[in-house]
């Protein structure tokens, strides 16, 4: 291709090579696959031949994790917004990033029939009993999302009129950075609580680096001192990222 051009290199692949199920290498194989699940609907397949199989296409689970697979994959978010982090969060709906490849296309406009609340925004304390009653109007199970450092922290509204955290009002499952976080990141964020839905969760930057014990609540607050755990933790965990 000429340097500077307008025109695209296209490079065709098969998609079984980056497939990790296993197929059928050669058409032989896909044949002798196919004669044999016809003779199975005819009736034909007995014994040790049968046996292998059913053994090779049942998968054995339990109903928890059925339920919660499902569960994961058919996420209905509450159509609610608060402030611009909701700009980037309507984004996660149109095609360009389309939210629909996870399950989650449908927003519904009654929180009687979602199961996602997703707190896009500062949240003002004349705001925060209005949310708290739409989340306990939400049907069981649900989950909740922090979007945004303000609906998190407070962000840059340090003031009596923003709550300082969302979760002082209400659970919240995943909390996403930002100010305001990318469409991409609500998304991660988004997979993160797909996660914590099937049963396992994406473990915390603390559990990862061994660094519990440095929360500010476990030193006492920001105007208080380390105690000699927390201190102990810290440079632990300090030693483990390289700090």
């Amino acid at each position: 291709m000429a340097q500077g051009g307008t025109g695209l290199e296209i490079e065709r692949q098969k998609l079984r090579v980056h497939s990790s199920l296993e197929q059928p290498k050669t058409p032989a194989d896909l044949r002798a696959r196919q004669l044999r699940a016809r003779d199975l609907l005819r009736g034909d397949l007995e014994g040790a031949d049968l046996d292998a199989y059913v053994e090779e296409r049942v998968v054995t689970s339990t109903l928890e994790k059925v339920l919660n697979t499902a569960r994961a994959n058919s996420i209905f978010p509450a159509t609610f917004g608060l402030a611009c982090c909701a700009i980037e969060m309507m984004s996660t709906v149109a095609p360009r990033y389309d939210i629909a490849r996870f399950g989650a296309e449908a927003f519904r406009a009654s929180p009687r029939q979602a199961d996602l609340l997703i707190l896009s925004g500062r949240v003002s304390i004349k705001m925060a009993p209005v949310i708290r009653r739409i989340y306990d109007q939400m049907l069981e199970p649900k989950w909740a999302i922090s979007m945004g450092a303000c609906s998190s922290s407070g962000g840059m509204f340090s003031n009596y009129a923003v709550v300082q955290g969302a979760d002082k009002f209400m659970p919240i499952d995943v909390h996403v950075p930002g100010c305001p976080p990318r469409p991409e990141a609500l998304l991660y964020g988004f997979n993160m609580l797909q996660e914590k839905i099937r049963g396992n969760p994406t473990p915390g930057w603390r559990s990862r680096y061994n660094a519990h014990g440095t929360e500010e609540w476990a030193r006492g607050g920001p105007a208080s001192k380390p105690s000699g755990e927390a201190l102990e933790a810290y440079e632990k965990a300090r030693g483990v990222l390289g700090a």
